[in-house]
């Protein structure tokens, strides 16, 4: 989200995109509408989503068994402090690209599946973008699902783990940790940011007892390294929690979307991986006992 602190008293501000509206559709997408707000809309605005009952919603999707056990309805929220070089949704990085949307109705959607979700053990997933960008508002999203009695799940980076209270944890049955290097350099070069709080924010999801699941995407040239990989199994395997690793090839199905947006890819002559080095490197992960997908 921005909120200019720059912008003149009684200035018009564009807040996120679009205006606070019921969906009724599978997948809600993000607004292009621009909204004009005062400061006195605006102040409510971003009271709302300190409070978390207002979040910016990029899109949902009800799937089955990807983001988590059985049918899932998976939000995707925008925002996210990383820059990954090869992210296949770089219109989730800007906040202010989503809808706002509020706490209420992510939860009547999610009780209108409710059947289907306890049916199949599924649950929610809230992805992003980053999630841990909004904390308030996943918090709410939690509580809200856990007082339904389904699973929960996030997907993240961990990057901003330190935003996730210990409450939050309370309420998270599963976490889908994207270790995307085990070299604080590459993990540098592939982010743009530090290494150190992915690493920090698994160990405290062990203490908690919370079931990982971890994901490391392989791209060849950038993360492949052999060296790269097995610092990241040899950190995975200290998590005592975690179920199973998935080992994700590259590819470029997110290109277009660099384009379409004027922001620079910098992978535009990398290939997806051979069968041989996933295979490698999903070996690099099965010989510290690890279950690898």
């Amino acid at each position: 989200m921005t909120a200019p602190e720059t912008t003149p008293v009684g200035a018009p501000i564009v807040l996120l995109d679009v205006p606070v509206t019921g969906g009724s559709h599978h997948r809600a997408t993000s607004g292009t509408a621009g909204l004009e707000l005062s400061e006195a809309d605006r102040s409510d605005r971003l009271a709302q989503m300190r409070s978390g009952e207002l979040g910016s919603l990029h899109s949902w999707e009800l799937v089955t068994a990807v983001d988590g056990p059985g049918t899932r309805l998976t939000t995707f929220l925008s925002g996210c402090p990383l820059r990954c070089l090869y992210c296949h949704n770089p219109d989730t990085i800007e906040m202010r690209r989503g809808r706002p949307i509020e706490t209420v109705e992510v939860l009547a959607r999610l009780r209108r599946y409710l059947g289907v979700l306890l049916a199949t053990h599924g649950g929610l997933t809230i992805s992003g973008g980053e999630p841990l960008m909004q904390p308030a508002f996943v918090a709410r999203l939690l509580r809200g699902a856990k007082e339904m009695g389904i699973h929960t799940a996030i997907d993240t980076s961990g990057f901003l783990g330190a935003a996730c209270t210990d409450a939050m944890l309370d309420d998270i049955d599963l976490v889908l940790l994207d270790v995307k290097s085990g070299d604080p350099e590459t993990y540098k070069r592939v982010t743009g940011q530090e290494l150190a709080p992915t690493l920090a924010f698994g160990r405290r999801l062990v203490e908690h007892g919370i079931e990982i699941w971890v994901r490391f995407v392989l791209v060849p040239g950038l993360t492949d390294d052999e060296a790269n990989v097995e610092l990241v199994a040899d950190y995975v395997s200290t998590l005592t929690t975690v179920s199973r690793v998935e080992v994700l090839p590259f590819h470029q199905m997110g290109r277009d979307k660099w384009e379409s947006l004027g922001m620079r890819y910098e992978l535009d002559d990398a290939h997806p991986p051979t069968p041989e080095l996933v295979e490698r490197v999903r070996h690099q992960f099965r010989a510290r006992g690890l279950t690898v997908f």
